[in-house]
């Protein structure tokens, strides 16, 4: 099938190709083109093979509980993929009853930045229920396998169906009535179920490379440790516990004499190499620049706290601020080889600038150290994102609300000394295991791009008739 281009911003259409909707972006060629293409096969709508489409709520106050009634929004799903993040209490349950969720439904993100992402509920989700943001769709209709709908409406042929159904404003959604509208293809029972056999083959095979790559960055930690000489302490917290008075610093809190910290502590000086403090190496730290959030498509690229992750910085979501607000940053920027740690939210997240990034801003919630000559950079990310750096970094947070940590708090942190030669040693092991880990990630997409590729080619091929 030829998809026409997709940036087409002009495009004629027929008369008689127009149906109850009159906005541009319902008529764009692409679409029209895959329209044309399931009219050639059996097809029904959701509303004809579903019972009524139904809507959960966000309870009052926000109030939700530890235990209690699983309870979804659009991010804690991906197709066969569920995370149990929040719950909701029985009586609540019971209020919204009517988007109660089992084994079989079929979920729908239905507003904003989430829109079209599909869940399909597993049979171990004995009871649940959802956010007014997802939509539940209940098969009845047998010839109808639910979770090949839920793989239709996954694949690229039912975004586009999805996409277009929607209304797209400043926050995208589809309402029930839409949702209701999508045609789905319905091939025989037969194929339905070859198609499930196929997606699920695809994710067994991600999930498995997945896990492997999980493996190997969880070598990366022990690794380090182990090469300096350097053992984790018991880091299970204690309900009760003594201290000297005299151990009583400027913090009050009790979970900062956590007597793991000092075992921790005693297990440094046991360690194979001598410690001192980062200050005794950084050569230039400050903050970043505090910016409302007016972001413009060409300007100065700024790299936010969700561009940070361990030991790398992810450039692929990069916004823009402009160039008349440059005297408003200051001296937040980047060069290459500097170090970026995040400074509140996900604290403790610390990165190497890339070449790619030379000159980016970067905002509030981020410091930036530079090192001299006489640490590896590499080294020194990977020790700070080290889960015993982690179990120090998340000590110094202060802030009841959102936790943060100050530049002191930076300085002070310890770190093992050997010489240059060793820090090479180990950052450059450790960038070869990431790079094995991410080259198994890459792949485990491949996976589930091949399942979805042959599963396009089955739903409109003539013989799914």
């Amino acid at each position: 099938m030829q998809v026409a281009n997709k940036n087409n911003k002009c495009f004629p259409i027929l008369r008689t190709e127009i149906k109850g909707r009159i906005d541009p972006y319902f008529y764009k060629p692409e679409f029209i083109e895959i329209d044309k293409k399931l009219r050639k096969l059996k097809h029904k709508t959701i509303k004809e093979i579903s019972l009524d489409l139904k809507n959960g709520s966000t309870p009052t106050g926000g109030i939700f509980t530890k235990d209690g009634i699983p309870y979804f929004r659009s991010q804690d799903f991906n197709l066969f993929n569920f995370r149990k993040k929040q719950c909701i209490t029985p009586e609540f349950h019971k209020k919204i009853n009517r988007s109660a969720i089992k084994p079989n439904d079929v979920l729908v993100a239905v507003v904003g930045a989430t829109l079209g992402v599909i869940g399909y509920v597993p049979d171990d989700i004995v009871e649940g229920n959802i956010n007014q943001n997802v939509a539940r769709i209940r098969v009845v209709d047998k010839e109808i396998n639910p979770k090949y709908l839920a793989i239709f409406l996954s694949s690229s042929i039912g975004q586009n169906l999805i996409f277009r159904n929607a209304t797209i404003t400043t926050q995208a959604y589809l309402n029930n009535e839409q949702l209701g509208a999508i045609e789905v293809v319905v091939p025989s029972l037969e194929t339905q179920n070859k198609i499930v056999e196929i997606m699920q083959s695809g994710y067994k095979k991600k999930e498995s490379k997945e896990q492997e790559a999980k493996n190997i960055l969880n070598t990366i930690d022990d690794y380090i440790l182990k090469e300096l000489g350097v053992k984790m302490p018991e880091t299970k917290d204690r309900e009760c516990f003594c201290i000297n008075s005299k151990e009583l610093g400027r913090r009050l809190d009790c979970y900062y004499y956590q007597p793991k910290f000092k075992e921790a502590e005693k297990l440094f000086k046991k360690a194979s190499y001598e410690f001192e403090p980062l200050k005794n190496y950084i050569t230039k730290i400050h903050y970043g620049a505090s910016l409302k959030n007016n972001y413009v498509e060409e300007g100065i690229p700024l790299l936010r706290i969700q561009n940070l992750k361990p030991n790398k910085i992810i450039l692929s979501d990069i916004v823009k601020i402009s160039e008349t607000r440059k005297k408003e940053l200051g001296n937040a920027f980047v060069n290459e080889g500097d170090l970026l740690i995040s400074r509140s939210g996900s604290v403790g997240i610390v990165s190497i600038v890339p070449k790619e990034a030379e000159g980016f801003a970067f905002g509030s919630f981020m410091i930036k150290f530079c090192l001299n000559d006489k640490i590896d950079k590499d080294f020194v990310s990977m020790w700070l994102n080290n889960k015993i750096s982690q179990l120090f970094i998340k000590r110094e947070k202060i802030g009841a609300i959102q936790g943060n940590i100050t530049i002191e708090t930076i300085e002070n942190l310890q770190i093992p000394t050997p010489t240059l030669k060793i820090q090479r040693k180990l950052a450059n092991e450790a960038k070869e295991r990431m790079a094995q880990a991410h080259k198994l990630k890459v792949e485990s997409k491949i996976e589930i791009e091949k399942a979805k590729q042959e599963i396009k080619k089955i739903i409109l091929a003539d013989n799914a008739k």
